[in-house]
């Protein structure tokens, strides 16, 4: 199932939306709620963001079903890692023991704690970029570490622009990322619209572009940050 957990985390909430007789209104309510915070969050709206991620947390607060609110502070954290955002995912600590495995692999994904992680237990789309990182880490253990150009990662094989961005922003937790994984992310973020994540991605193209000495490169992606500031 080709879906980012954010989408996937709303989804289950919604999970009885096609049966009868109709699901509780907690759920659609929480479904509308996510929905919300994620659009706002993306676009740089913190004020309707924090309060739309209240909304949800209040009603999937009705079940009394920590596993539940486990899954949706993993949803904020997700939406945070694409948007560059590395704070500690605490809100999800607090809950993690009522998490089950899939969650639990999924705060590891996001963190860039892959070592050890089982790739099965993640949504498929992660799969093939976590093993790619696995073995190549697994062939450097007990080599001399040397300076080495990164290489083209499976980023490009995930579809869905969130799951990119959220993969992205583990991985870069992780190793340094290379210039076309970092210029996906950039266009990734700018053919959506989401300004977040946009200045963030952009702010790492003009970093690299800096320390390789690309003056013009790095003009031109300064031009493209001052654009988005000076629209909002």
């Amino acid at each position: 199932m080709k879906k980012s957990l954010p989408l996937t985390a709303m989804a289950l909430l919604l999970s009885a939306c096609a049966s009868t007789p109709a699901p509780p209104e907690w759920q659609s309510q929480a479904f509308a709620a996510l929905g919300s915070y994620t659009s706002a969050y993306l676009n740089g709206n913190s004020r309707v963001a924090d309060l739309e991620f209240a909304r949800a947390q209040a009603e999937i607060a009705r079940t009394g079903r920590p596993d539940l609110m486990a899954r949706v502070e993993l949803l904020r954290c997700a939406t945070q890692v694409a948007s560059l955002d590395l704070t500690p995912c605490a809100g999800y600590q607090t809950l993690a023991g009522d998490a089950p495995l899939a969650e639990q692999a999924y705060a590891s994904f996001i963190s860039g704690k892959w070592r050890g992680l089982d790739a099965a237990q993640l949504p498929r789309q992660y799969q093939a970029l976590v093993q790619q990182t696995q073995t190549q880490a697994a062939k450097n253990d007990g080599a001399v570490a040397m300076a080495t150009t990164p290489g083209h990662s499976k980023l490009h094989q995930i579809q869905d622009p969130l799951a990119r961005l959220v993969a992205a922003g583990a991985l870069i937790q992780r190793e340094p990322l290379a210039i076309t994984d970092i210029d996906l992310a950039v266009e990734t973020a700018s053919s959506q619209g989401w300004r977040r994540p946009l200045l963030a991605w952009l702010g790492v193209q003009l970093k690299h572009m800096q320390t390789a000495g690309k003056q013009d490169g790095a003009a031109g992606v300064q031009r493209r940050i001052d654009i988005v500031l000076q629209k909002h």
